[in-house]
């Protein structure tokens, strides 16, 4: 059996004013997973990644980064690890290139190796033209992109990624999904925080959500989604609705004369809706759910955690 990529035991962090930001978080990531973390503003997500990362002190707990103690072996665990933070926080008056081999330089890794190296990474990402760019004048995406590839460029095993695509447009979010699956592929377990909900369901295979510095929920993406009682989905019509339409156990609200909103229990038999709107003779165009299924069930379990 593996060792686990991450595992944390009892975590905890208590802030000035008895402030306490973690209480006794346990966590468990696989080698190879694409973990999601999530929670809402304030729940300990950056306190707990900047802990597994060692830039924020613990103040009880246990962390091992594949079997390494983070406090009895903290070299060895962390030349694991590649952080992409939210922030940028690399010097923006050094060129691209630059910035690549001095983080590979921490490591100890060899300029000429580091060098082809962050080569090799600039291009997997699309920023071969940009590296002997000043930083300060790639754009918002490009700076995205620039984290990423300082992230990977000592070749981590464990990639955690912190809200890594906020701000960026659609196009440039898709392209860096791709990317990350790819290296997930490879074998680089991968941790992920986001407020895109959409972006967990799409990448990741596990997750945890934590609230108010506690883990409410540790499962498969797949799992948590089962989970939902109900559905709703948006139908298109291709007629103009002429009436109120009632079905029995499908609740119906009509947005407009073409778009019909219906929930019903999860798993429940559609055919008797089709028929229905057959019937009275209504086409439909499309279907499409109302809302992401994962961000359903995120809202619903944080908002039962409220105090």
């Amino acid at each position: 059996m593996n060792t686990p990529a991450l595992e944390i035991h009892g975590l905890r962090k208590t802030y000035a004013k008895s402030l306490e930001a973690l209480k006794g978080i346990e966590l468990c990531v696989e080698q190879g997973d694409f973990f999601g973390l999530l929670g809402p503003n304030g729940a300990g997500k950056s306190t707990t990644i900047g802990i597994v990362s060692s830039l924020v002190n613990k103040t009880a707990g246990s962390i091992k980064i594949f079997g390494h103690d983070l406090e009895q072996d903290p070299y060895t665990a962390k030349t694991f690890i590649g952080l992409v933070p939210q922030e940028f926080n690399f010097n923006v008056f050094e060129k691209v290139i630059d910035i690549l081999i001095h983080q590979a330089g921490y490591y100890g890794i060899p300029t000429k190796v580091a060098r082809k190296r962050a080569e090799e990474v600039l291009a997997e990402l699309g920023l071969s033209d940009k590296a002997y760019t000043v930083a300060r004048n790639l754009s918002g995406g490009m700076k995205r992109r620039l984290l990423i590839a300082r992230g990977l460029v000592h070749q981590p095993k464990l990639l955690i990624l912190d809200e890594p695509t906020a701000g960026v447009d659609i196009e440039l979010r898709r392209s860096m999904w791709t990317y990350l699956e790819k290296i997930n592929q490879q074998g680089v377990t991968i941790i992920l925080t986001t407020h895109y909900l959409e972006e967990a369901e799409h990448l990741c295979k596990n997750i945890a959500i934590i609230n108010h510095g506690e883990i409410i929920e540790n499962t498969s993406v797949d799992g948590l989604i089962d989970k939902l009682q109900q559905e709703t989905i948006i139908l298109d019509l291709g007629t103009p609705l002429k009436q109120s339409l009632q079905i029995p156990n499908f609740e119906l609200n009509q947005r407009n004369d073409t778009t019909l909103e219906v929930t019903y229990t999860r798993g429940q038999d559609l055919n008797a809706l089709f028929i229905y709107l057959r019937e009275h003779s209504c086409s439909v165009k499309s279907m499409r759910n109302k809302a992401n299924r994962l961000e359903e069930q995120f809202l619903r379990l944080v908002s039962k955690e409220v105090p």
